[in-house]
C-alpha cells in the first residue's frame, strides 16, 4: 500500500485498521485507535449507553474530549448510564443539506439531560447528550410531541453492518416538572 511521503510502509510504522459502516447511504469510519468514540459504539453494540467519567473528580460527561470540562484531568473512564432521562432543549430540522437525512426531515434532535447527574456540579449543569429523538418503529418523532421536560429513554438501531446507534425515544413516563414547547 502507497504512504502519504511517496513510498512503502517501513516495518515498524503502525497500520490503523478502520471498521467502516453504512448508515443511511452515508459512510462511518472508526478508527481502531479512536478513544473518543470506540468505547461509546462498542457499548452500543451491546445495547448498553456509556459517558466517560472523570478519573480525578468522579464526574460523568457526555461530550467528545480528552479532558475534564470540570477540572484539568485527562484521566476518564467508559460507565454505563441508565439511558433515561428529560428533554432539556430540542431543535427541529425543517430541511437538511445531509443527503442521508433528506427523507426524515422534519426531525428533533434533542439536547437530553440524563438522569445520572442532574443539577451537578452546579445546579446549572448536567450531564447532557444530543441526539435524536425517535418513536419506537426508529422513525422521526413527531414534531407535536416533542416538548422540554418530556421523559425519554435510550433505544438503539442495529444497522445491517453491524454498528448499533443509540437515538432516545419518549418513554411514557410522567414528567418530573413542567414541560414546554413550541407551539405549532
Amino acid at each position: 500500500m502507497g504512504h502519504p511521503r511517496g513510498g512503502q510502509r517501513s516495518h515498524h510504522e503502525e497500520v490503523i485498521n478502520m471498521a467502516n459502516y453504512e448508515y443511511r447511504g452515508a459512510i462511518l469510519i472508526i478508527p481502531e485507535n479512536d478513544s473518543e468514540y470506540r468505547g461509546y459504539f462498542e457499548a452500543a453494540g451491546e445495547h448498553k449507553l456509556v459517558v466517560k467519567k472523570c478519573g480525578a473528580c468522579g464526574l460523568l460527561r457526555g461530550e467528545p474530549g480528552p479532558g475534564c470540562p470540570w477540572c484539568p484531568s485527562l484521566e476518564w473512564e467508559w460507565v454505563e448510564v441508565s439511558g433515561k432521562g428529560t428533554i432539556y432543549s430540542y431543535q427541529i430540522v425543517a430541511h437538511t443539506v445531509v443527503p442521508a437525512l433528506k427523507d426524515l426531515a422534519p426531525f428533533a434532535i434533542v439536547l437530553v439531560e440524563l438522569d445520572e447527574q442532574s443539577g451537578q456540579p452546579t445546579s446549572e449543569d448536567g450531564l447532557r447528550i444530543v441526539t435524536n429523538l425517535l418513536d419506537a418503529d426508529l422513525k422521526p418523532e413527531k414534531e407535536e410531541n416533542v416538548a422540554i421536560g418530556a421523559r425519554v429513554e435510550v433505544i438503539f438501531d442495529d444497522e445491517p453492518d453491524g454498528i448499533s446507534i443509540p437515538h432516545f425515544k419518549l418513554s411514557g413516563e410522567p414528567p418530573k416538572g413542567e414541560i414546554w414547547q413550541h407551539t405549532i
